[in-house]
């Protein structure tokens, strides 16, 4: 295979968005909700009910309004009609039996039961793989590679999944996993000298206060790319900026979907790599409507896997509020764009404004090194809604004079008011007050739970 090549697939990834790609995704939509009226009880009785044959969707716009959304409540629900049996659930809405499965991963659960991502071997090597590998590909990934993989590989899909899914490149995985702490990464990045880091943005954000802690450049760690997921920070600019200049590396962005950010100098979202395994829709957060997928377009994204034995998600919210592109990348690159601006679960309302905690990090990252870029938003009451004003614990950054903090904190207010619209209670705290996390960046402290 030719390493220079532009995409890993060169069958489909030239064709992604066009015309010719709606045809493919129409034929793979009715052999796919055909598998499920065959296979998964619950469709087929749903589908009955309300009159669906798989024959007859012949368009996009057919498939969204003949087909019902099936959230995280809908799962929650099917989990207490049977009793807790997640397993019997699993039989009722797959194309495939439980038996026929190979990996299960979940999501973190933070806010319930956790989600299950139940996979068969198709699924790890033509769906999630596939999309692993596609987007390896475009970020610069080679066989001569060795990939620090620092996600947590216990049960989450970004785990051993995504590691595995990552093998058809040859390249030499390195599976220390964000459990095994700080030490212990940059421990087994000295010894086997990674060229990849594969983890979330806050983890690498950490390892840079721990070099420095040891008296160590990051740059001297020998990482080229950054492969970051998990958490929207990689999209945020200044993030983005303060983890290419201190590794010396190139920072890509990847996941909320089938996606990875291109290598052009600003930022342009994440091309969405997987027509034809998936389907992304954007509906209304409220209405559930659907929101037809044009340039700018931003609403809660929905997944469809076509192609899923165990990942057979059906019109499934992924959580997220994404704002699309179709218009040409600068980059040259194909497939559709997409950001993230916020996750459903985390949206704040505070007189009259949306406030998600990227707008606060892309703020408070603007401040760096006057801060450390280390924030917790703070929560007295149940959200969405917050009573005015929303508090914020900031760090301030190691050895900045507390006499100057008065004048920071107008610059930081005016800041917010400029690009979140709203103001601010800021409470400053002492640089590494903050508990650091090799998981996922932690953003709220919710004092009503306490």
């Amino acid at each position: 295979m030719d390493d220079e090549r532009p995409y890993w697939n060169m069958e489909m990834e030239p064709i992604l968005n066009t015309p010719e790609m709606r045809e493919i995704q129409i034929k793979k939509l009715k052999v796919f909700l055909r598998r499920l009226y065959d296979g998964a009880p619950f469709y087929k009785k749903k589908f009955d009910e309300l009159g669906v044959v798989p024959e007859k969707i012949n368009s996009l716009n057919d498939f969204a309004s003949a087909v019902p959304l099936f959230d995280k409540e809908g799962l929650r629900a099917m989990v207490v009609e049977l009793n807790g049996d997640i397993l019997a659930v699993l039989d009722q809405i797959m194309p495939v039996g439980v038996d026929d499965l190979a990996m299960m991963a979940t999501t973190t659960g933070t806010t319930g039961i956790p989600t299950p991502y139940p996979m068969s071997w198709h699924d790890m090597e033509n769906v999630w793989g596939e999309a692993m590998v596609r987007g390896s590909w475009r970020a610069g990934l080679r066989s001569t590679d060795r990939v620090l993989f620092c996600f947590a590989l216990s049960m989450v899909i970004a785990g051993i999944p995504s590691m595995m899914g990552m093998h058809k490149l040859g390249a030499m995985a390195i599976p220390v996993g964000a459990e095994a702490g700080t030490d212990r990464i940059l421990l087994m990045q000295s010894l086997f000298k990674g060229t990849v880091y594969c983890g979330t943005p806050s983890l690498a954000d950490y390892l840079v206060e721990k070099c420095k802690e040891q008296g160590r450049d990051p740059r001297d760690l020998g990482l080229r790319t950054l492969f970051c997921g998990g958490e929207p920070g990689a999209g945020v600019p200044e993030v983005r900026n303060r983890l290419e200049e201190a590794y010396g590396a190139r920072i890509f962005d990847a996941g909320a979907g089938f996606g990875v950010s291109c290598d052009h100098e600003e930022y342009q979202g994440m091309h969405w790599t997987g027509d034809d395994l998936a389907l992304l829709e954007l509906v209304d957060p409220e209405t559930k409507e659907s929101i037809p997928l044009e340039d700018g377009a931003e609403g809660e994204a929905v997944l469809t896997v076509m192609e899923g034995d165990g990942m057979s998600w059906l019109r499934t919210s992924m959580g997220d509020i994404q704002q699309v592109f179709t218009s040409p990348c600068l980059c040259g690159r194909t497939g559709f764009r997409y950001k993230v601006v916020g996750r459903t679960d985390d949206m704040l309302k505070v007189k009259g404004a949306i406030v998600y905690p990227t707008m606060v990090e892309g703020v408070v990252g603007g401040f760096v090194p006057k801060v450390t870029g280390q924030f917790r938003i703070v929560l007295t009451e149940k959200p969405p809604r917050v009573v005015p004003p929303l508090k914020i614990k900031i760090e301030r950054g190691e050895g900045f004079p507390a006499d100057k903090l008065p004048e920071l904190e107008k610059e930081m207010k005016a800041e917010f008011h400029t690009r979140a619209k709203f103001t601010p209670e800021i409470i400053w705290i002492d640089a590494g007050e903050l508990e650091r996390s090799t998981y996922k960046g932690q953003t709220f402290e919710k004092l009503y739970e306490q």
